[in-house]
């Protein structure tokens, strides 16, 4: 699949609109029970770019970011402000904020994913786009050094161990991340006497599988 590994500008998908989609399908039977399922199986982020514009330069940077990506042809980086991070907000980054799996003595790549738990249960999303030089990995409880210890691939989220970590050591990590998204039309319409009187144009954006 084309993806061009360039990012949004950060500033104008500050503003914009969007979240977690998820697909489920219902189906009502006579006696009033229902029975609920999914084909997907995990979520995919949607977002509107239009809601982060606030002046014309904002517009001429989306309609050349459009036509750089040849419009829904390739895919590009996009940073969701709402979730971005292994940790809490209010929480640094460290190398233990993820479980990335268990050592095996034999494995020594792992891929990055980050953990959407409530109560009992706990959803892995896997996490392809980190963003370069911020991920932090860690053996058991000892942090790991970049580069001496380790090495991240930002194009695929997998980070490579030196050596194979101990059987049932945990492999951890903390990081920022993007999504991996292309636009979801491939027109999009711009009126600037609209713009300036508060209209705001709809840039749609969709996450992509890898």
């Amino acid at each position: 699949m084309a993806f061009h590994e360039i990012r949004f500008p950060a500033n104008l998908s500050f503003g914009a609109l969007g979240g977690p989609e998820r697909r489920t399908e219902i189906v009502e039977l006579a006696n009033g029970h229902e029975e609920r399922n999914t084909p997907w199986a995990g979520s995919r982020r949607r977002y509107d770019a239009g809601f982060g514009l606030r002046a014309l330069d904002d517009l001429e940077a989306v309609i050349a970011f459009f036509e750089a990506r040849q419009g829904m042809l390739h895919g590009f980086r996009w940073k969701d402000w709402g979730d971005y991070r292994s940790a809490p907000a209010s929480k640094p980054l460290t190398a233990f904020d993820q479980l990335l799996g268990f050592g095996d003595g034999e494995t020594r790549s792992f891929q990055l994913r980050k953990g959407y738990r409530s109560g009992e249960q706990v959803w892995w999303r896997e996490i392809a786009k980190p963003v370069v030089g911020s991920v932090l990995a860690g053996i058991g409880a000892e942090a790991m050094t970049l580069g001496e210890d380790y090495e991240v691939d930002a194009a695929t989220g997998i980070v490579s161990f030196n050596w194979a970590p101990d059987l049932g050591a945990e492999v951890s990590a903390g990081f920022e991340f993007d999504v991996p998204v292309r636009f979801d039309s491939d027109l999009i319409q711009i009126s600037v006497a609209s713009f300036k009187a508060g209209e705001v144009p709809k840039v749609p954006v969709v996450e992509v599988r890898l």
